[in-house]
């Protein structure tokens, strides 16, 4: 399993929310260049970057600080937040990204998502949020009546190359990921699972790495910015055999 870092950028600042509230944003590094360049130092395989302005705006916001990391690295990152039209997807991965993450309009216009992954193989995301199971969009600002399976399902020939899988619930509140609702997610469909949401501990994610499922990886981040996790262990322990 891969450690995917959040690096989560609001007004070009790396900081964290609580279930996604955007007023109860805590800045942990005010140089996300210089947060990006800690964790491949770390050892990390990968960046978790989301544009938190970009998924309120439906458009990118945090582009500089997105840059100014991509300047800065040699390991690949992907995005989420704003990315909702071709012209957009394609700017951002012209400019270095590895993949990009769809989520609003993966439940808004899914046909762009076919597209994409078609012109854009193994640098397309679906990102699925789900508050109590049904899929949110727009910043999380409004609940569909969608399932987070049932979306997934629908782009299961898609050739999308992973589904960024988020419990908002958990996001943010340190209280541990939705194992059992992510392992569901996983082995339900082939599509490569990212985990996210509530990881606070070691634990947690060895919980995620023994869960039965066959997880891409997952992404973390209150807590190893707080010290909850080491970085360079978080990065040892997921590739550990189960």
């Amino acid at each position: 399993m891969i450690l995917y870092p959040a690096i989560d950028l609001k007004d070009g600042q790396c900081v964290r929310l609580l279930r996604g509230d955007m007023d109860a944003a805590k800045v942990f590094n005010d140089d996300p260049a210089a947060q990006a360049r800690a964790f491949a130092a770390a050892g990390c395989e990968w960046l978790h970057l989301v544009d938190l302005n970009g998924a309120f705006a439906g458009a990118p916001v945090n582009g500089a600080a997105v840059e100014a990391i991509l300047a800065a690295i040699t390991i690949p990152a992907q995005l989420g937040g704003g990315i909702r039209d071709m012209a957009t997807i394609e700017a951002w991965l012209a400019k270095g990204l590895a993949r990009v993450i769809l989520g609003t309009v993966a439940v808004r216009d899914p046909g762009l998502v076919r597209a994409a992954a078609k012109a854009f193989p193994g640098q397309v995301a679906v990102g699925i949020d789900a508050r109590a199971g049904l899929v949110a969009v727009e910043g999380w600002a409004e609940t569909t009546d969608i399932t987070a399976l049932d979306l997934a399902r629908r782009f299961e020939d898609a050739g999308v190359a992973a589904i960024v899988y988020t419990d908002i619930d958990r996001d943010g509140a340190m209280q541990g990921p939705n194992v059992e609702a992510t392992a569901a997610l996983a082995n339900a469909v082939s599509i490569p699972v990212i985990a996210s949401g509530g990881v606070s501990s070691m634990d947690d994610l060895r919980s995620l790495r023994d869960c039965g499922a066959p997880l891409n990886g997952v992404i973390s981040g209150r807590a190893l910015y707080d010290g909850r996790i080491d970085v360079a262990e978080a990065v040892s322990v997921l590739v550990e055999e189960r």
